[in-house]
């Protein structure tokens, strides 16, 4: 059984119905509307005459001709269609093969070189996804901690305050308010996404302390977001150089052991920095 946009309740395209031709789609969709190819003209008369561009006008023949063929309408009457229909543009665009969820996606994968402003695009912003929507009132923000650990209620949220977090792969971790380990690079309150698959301490040659790897470690009494070396049995972490906090070892796989390696960050810069007392500080501790 073919499957189409539904008629009722949020519109959306399934997988299913991608495979059916676009123009099929929406002749049932205007049939299940009780919508009339007269009707689709009158409306879009009044669209174009609105913007003042007869692009948006369609025809009886037009509809006709995208209803019964591979043609491909352009936006303007792709927009009087989601318009008419009361379907999302985004929804009609999947239809023939258009997925805007993507662009972002693609973005990343090729930044411009030059510095510039941007955004965060939601073009499904309303849809909501499980998340995390109240912390455990007993998490104290002055430890480093896993995110998991410091959720007591999830809750739905709007998709667009997430896509680009990789929650499929990656765990995601806080540095406490008083851990300066790798001050002024990471600041405390700094939220880090960790992939769980890179957790092989690295020893390459680098050449700039950004490249030098960031590892998210358990202890037994807590967690460490810190550059690391392994010494023989072993775990070094290692701070900052202009980090008031010192070198600490522990065993490895006894008393510390790699969640996984820091690879993204969502930091503040412009707080003033309130120096906590001495005995608070993360200092040198020996196994």
């Amino acid at each position: 059984m073919k499957r189409v946009l539904s008629t009722t309740g949020p519109r959306k395209i399934t997988e299913e119905a991608i495979a059916v031709r676009p123009g099929e789609q929406l002749k049932e969709l205007r049939s299940r509307l009780g919508i009339t190819t007269r009707d689709v003209t009158e409306k879009s008369q009044r669209i174009a005459e609105a913007e003042g561009n007869d692009e948006f006008y369609i025809s009886n023949a037009w509809l006709t001709q995208i209803e019964n063929t591979e043609a491909t309408p352009s936006i303007y009457k792709l927009y009087s269609i989601s318009t008419i229909y009361h379907v999302k543009f985004a929804d009609l665009l999947l239809l023939f093969g258009v997925d805007l969820q993507k662009i972002g996606k693609h973005q990343i994968a090729m930044p411009l070189e030059q510095t510039h402003l941007t955004n965060i695009e939601a073009h499904d912003g309303d849809r909501s996804v499980s998340f995390p929507v109240r912390f455990d009132q007993g998490f104290n923000l002055e430890n480093t901690n896993l995110l998991s650990r410091m959720i007591e209620t999830w809750g739905e949220v709007p998709i667009s305050l997430i896509q680009h977090l990789d929650v499929r792969h990656a765990h995601y971790g806080y540095v406490g308010l008083h851990d300066y380990t790798l001050w002024p690079m990471l600041r405390p309150g700094t939220f880090v996404q960790i992939d769980p698959r890179l957790k092989r301490v690295q020893s390459f040659k680098w050449r700039t302390e950004f490249e030098r790897p960031v590892y998210f470690v358990e202890l037994r009494d807590g967690y460490a977001c810190s550059w690391c070396e392994l010494q023989g049995n072993q775990l070094v972490l290692v701070p900052h150089p202009l980090s008031p906090c010192g070198v600490r070892q522990f065993l490895y796989g006894t008393d510390a052991e790699i969640v996984g390696q820091v690879t993204g960050i969502a930091m503040r810069i412009a707080d003033v920095i309130e120096w906590p007392a001495r005995e608070t500080l993360q200092l040198p501790k020996r196994s």
